[in-house]
């Protein structure tokens, strides 16, 4: 539910929030003191202020490579392989504040992906898409990022049908903390749906 603390789980697993107490690890690197954890993640997300809007999709991403320390030809190479991959190729040479926002989130997905991280953090994939756009950007993080590229994704999401059609393992989130996890083929062998599973952890306990 809103609220519960799946985005700040995210911040504080990329290092952009320091814990209070305890600890966040990254593939056995503590993200809060370990600069290496830069390197190991993508953080996409749905917020549309953390790019330059006078910029241009590639100048936007060339930006980004530049904090990973990629080279020029490294950075061209993969801005042509990705753009391609999540179809966004006519209008990279366009400034962000034209694109659209299901466009908004494939370049945010590309920026996410520039480094080639094996880790990445998905907040609310979907945010405001349309049906059409949602369905394209579950089947890219499902088919591309999780089976083809075996990367291991931790994703938000409002959107029991999301989970259920991207994930491999759930965990639900209530004030703060996390109420229920297993996986997918766990939960099907129950019996039980996923509605009825979030529901009794949200709704009054």
């Amino acid at each position: 539910p809103n609220g519960a603390g799946k985005t700040t789980l995210l911040k504080l697993l990329s290092g952009i929030t320091l814990p209070t107490d305890g600890s966040c690890y990254i593939l056995g690197h503590n993200s809060a003191i370990d600069g290496t954890v830069k390197s190991l993640i993508g953080v996409i997300t749905g917020e549309e202020r953390s790019f330059y809007w006078r910029l241009t999709g590639r100048d936007n991403l060339k930006f980004f490579a530049t904090l990973y320390n990629l080279s020029p030809s490294e950075t061209d190479t993969r801005i042509t392989e990705l753009a391609s991959l999540l179809e966004i190729e006519d209008v990279l040479n366009k400034p962000f504040r034209e694109y659209s926002t299901g466009m908004k989130q494939r370049l945010s997905i590309v920026r996410g992906l520039i480094h080639n991280p094996p880790v990445l953090l998905i907040d609310e994939p979907t945010k405001s898409l349309d049906p059409n756009a949602s369905h394209r950007i579950r089947k890219f993080i499902k088919e591309q990022l999780v089976i083809k590229r075996n990367k291991t994704v931790l994703l938000t999401t409002h959107h029991i049908e999301e989970a259920e059609e991207i994930c491999n393992r759930v965990a639900i989130m209530n004030k703060g903390k996390i109420k229920f996890q297993d996986t997918m083929n766990n939960i099907k062998r129950s019996g039980k749906n996923l509605d009825e599973i979030f529901s009794y952890h949200t709704e009054g306990h």
